[in-house]
């Protein structure tokens, strides 16, 4: 059994071998039930097919000499509309037009009686490599010629505590419950938390807002063939998929009230049952949910279940909106023009300093997505965001009016003057300054915002340090000239 100790337990694959002799079935349901949660046994076809009308099994081990009908002649195996399973079929009576029959009707392999356990267990190993296989592979097709970077941009200072959180979470096992407003780059943590865990399984993500609440059950837990009215096939859910790896549960506050019992039950047995199944199948799978709703105030109001939550909050990691972070626009900004200039084959814009102030000014309702938006629409109009905006009469007003200007400084400290609109008050510059002027009040204080540490403003202005530098450099030159 040393190829199959050298991998990961593989708790998720059910075994049925079917044998007449009872000392074989014992065999190796003892060998095998030391790798697998679920393995049956039958002593023919017929008791074996009701095994398996129950319950779908990923490899069968069958004899091919039986009382009655043949492993051979078991046709409802290999039929090409039912949900197929592995077959290694054994014989001690062989011959080689029994072997090639055996190959034609879908056998994967083919073992002669008597065999040593190894030889069995390597057999058995092969086959359930490829199943495994053919489970990431169905992961993966969900994110088809999709590309996710798990890199999240930024420096600000909730940007950093956020990462350092990250870290700390990942290498643990417990669920994590990702909180934040849309747009905010939910799915983007939860593929962090699970690169960084190093996790075997993959990554699969479900928004539970987008399935019907009566498909919901099928789709995490599977059925079995024959489970419901049009089930013809049967189906390993996404908690088989993402066994060994990472569930993301997107959107989980949509997540029905008659579904968040099951949900509970999974997580705290660490096994589910398929949807028309007898029995359950033990899964390994690390739950990342995520929500833009209040779920404390949900539990409160009725409409999610208390004891879920609190066992889905075991670690939080809670997301700040675009507004609370506008330092990392800059960043952000520059990330999503080369991403999208080379996503849509267009020559990347460089954004002028009054287009990042306008975006710093902006509040940003639908945050990064917004943004990421935006910038797509700029790339393909050819216009910047200040030109757009103005174009639009949106809400944020043009950074090149300065009797209309907001100050996007966050040190309230240092403001050039105030101004008056109506009965509210508002910091502004005055309308008579040079745009030198104000670009040199501007920086100075962003300087001072940031103590001193002009590669932070320069982040924060989203300019090179050097440019800074080179200010200063002018400055003190016309200084010296006017003394």
């Amino acid at each position: 059994m040393s190829d199959l100790e050298l991998n990961t337990p593989w708790t998720a694959v059910s075994v049925l071998v079917v044998d007449d002799e009872p000392g074989m079935r014992a065999i190796l349901k003892k060998a095998l039930s030391k790798k697998f949660a679920q393995v049956d046994t039958a002593g023919s076809i017929e008791e074996a097919e009701e095994i398996r009308k129950r319950c779908h099994f990923d490899l069968l081990i069958v004899d091919i000499n039986l009382p009655g009908r043949s492993g051979i002649e078991w046709h409802e195996a290999f039929d090409p509309n039912t949900r197929r399973s592995d077959v290694i079929f054994m014989t001690g009576y062989a011959d080689l037009d029994m072997a090639i029959q055996a190959l034609r009707a879908g056998a994967s392999d083919f073992i002669l009686k008597p065999f040593n356990l190894e030889q069995m267990m390597q057999s058995v190993s092969r086959c359930i490599e490829r199943r495994l296989v053919e489970r990431q592979n169905f992961a993966l097709q969900r994110d088809v010629e999709r590309s996710y970077p798990v890199d999240i941009i930024g420096d600000a200072t909730s940007t950093q505590k956020m990462k350092k959180l990250i870290t700390q979470l990942a290498p643990s096992i417990a669920a994590v419950l990702v909180e934040g407003e849309s747009g905010t780059g939910k799915e983007l943590v939860a593929r962090a938390l699970h690169q960084l865990s190093k996790r075997t399984g993959p990554f699969v993500p479900l928004n539970c807002g987008a399935i019907a609440p009566d498909l919901l059950e099928s789709e995490l837990f599977g059925h079995v063939s024959g489970a419901f009215t049009g089930a013809k096939k049967g189906r390993d859910g996404l908690f088989r998929v993402a066994n060994n790896g990472t569930l993301f549960l997107d959107e989980i506050g949509e997540m029905p009230l008659s579904m968040q019992s099951s949900l509970l039950r999974a997580l705290e047995q660490k096994a589910i049952r398929p949807v028309g199944a007898e029995r359950e199948v033990n899964v390994d799978v690390r739950i990342v949910a995520a929500t833009n709703r209040n779920l404390k105030k949900e539990v409160e109001e009725g409409r999610f279940r208390q004891d879920l939550y609190y066992r889905l909050n075991v670690l939080t990691i809670e997301l700040p909106a675009l507004r609370e972070r506008i330092e990392d626009i800059p960043a952000l900004a520059h990330h999503f023009t080369q991403q999208l200039s080379k996503d849509l084959g267009m020559k990347p814009i460089n954004w002028a300093h009054e287009d990042i102030l306008a975006m710093q000014a902006y509040q940003w309702p639908g945050n990064i997505r917004e943004l990421r938006n935006m910038m797509e629409r700029c790339i393909l109009l050819g216009k910047s965001p200040s030109e757009y905006w103005q174009e639009l009469n949106g809400d944020v007003p043009a950074i090149s009016s300065p009797e209309k200007t907001p100050t996007v400084l966050n040190s309230d400290e240092k403001r050039p003057c105030q101004c008056h609109d109506g009965e509210q008050e508002q910091y502004c510059y005055p309308v008579d300054w040079t745009l030198k002027d104000v670009e040199k009040a501007h920086i100075m204080q962003v300087v001072d915002s940031n103590e001193g540490n002009k590669s932070a403003a320069a982040r924060q202005l989203g300019v090179a340090r050097k440019t800074l530098e080179r200010k200063y450099k002018e400055w003190a030159e016309e200084s010296a000239s006017c003394e």
